[in-house]
């Protein structure tokens, strides 16, 4: 993997090494105290250059075309919430997406290299993480293109994991409010004055191309916000669970990616 990841700077291959631990601390440290960490230069420019090379021209032909109204909740009522509270209001998201049987060797290696699953479940605290069996599912690739948006959300996971592969020329910021809500507490007020644009701890983060991002998202709202400029924002999206054999449904596979094979 010596060829595509910085492992000099990030010794995932060495577990259990002096570095590595100090690797994996600063990470849980970044986690508690941010509700992410990130590793800037992960991915070596000519693995990032190539892996862009790859995907650009499969975006153009073979993508899905993601594009849905929702509100932060991805839900068309919430319980004991009026359907015109402000926490309810909607946006649009809209992307290009290739699933885990369009995507070259780059990131599907990373995905399926037992190192970084053994780095990420030691960073998360977790005993073990796992790739998915979902042949669609297990690893996305994302372009956000001119006027193009991931909107408000929470996400359904506890931890969202992707690498930045390249950078729109403006826009394509990375906004988020950490932990607006709680198991316990969902907090519509605090929600609508986030949408409103009246919340002074919502923060944004501009990535560098190649930075890995690993983040708390089920209770921390966040967005990305409009791409501007001719190029795409494009990000590897990384899906891991605690048990192995874990696939969607064909359902979930249709309504994400417009096909259940």
């Amino acid at each position: 993997m010596q060829d595509i990841l910085d492992l000099d700077r990030y010794p995932l291959d060495r577990p259990g090494s002096a570095r590595w631990d100090a690797l994996v601390a600063r990470a849980r440290t970044d986690l508690a105290r941010d509700g992410m960490f990130n590793l800037e230069g992960f991915l070596r420019s000519g693995a990032r250059d190539a892996a862009v090379a790859e995907l650009a021209p499969r975006f153009e032909s073979d993508s899905f075309t993601h594009a849905r109204r929702h509100n932060i909740y991805f839900q068309k009522s919430v319980p004991g919430l009026a359907p015109d509270h402000p926490a309810l209001r909607m946006f649009e998201t809209r992307n290009r997406t290739l699933c885990g049987d369009q995507i070259g060797p780059v990131v599907t290696r990373l995905y399926e290299w037992p190192g970084f699953a053994r780095f990420l479940a030691a960073a998360m605290g977790k005993d073990a993480l796992y790739t998915m069996d979902d042949p669609l599912a297990r690893v996305n690739a994302m372009a956000y293109g001119e006027g193009e948006a991931l909107n408000w959300h929470f996400d359904r996971s506890e931890f969202t994991t992707t690498l930045l592969l390249q950078a729109s020329d403006a826009g394509g910021a990375f906004e988020y409010r950490s932990d607006l809500r709680s198991d316990t507490e969902p907090n519509y007020d605090g929600v609508a004055r986030l949408l409103a644009g009246q919340d002074p701890d919502c923060r944004s983060l501009a990535l560098a191309p190649g930075t890995l991002n690993v983040f708390r998202g089920r209770n921390t709202a966040h967005r990305v916000t409009p791409v501007r400029g001719e190029q795409s924002r494009i990000i590897a999206v990384f899906s891991l669970y605690e048990r192995p054999g874990v696939q969607f449904t064909e359902e979930e596979r249709i309504g994400f990616y417009g096909r259940a094979a």
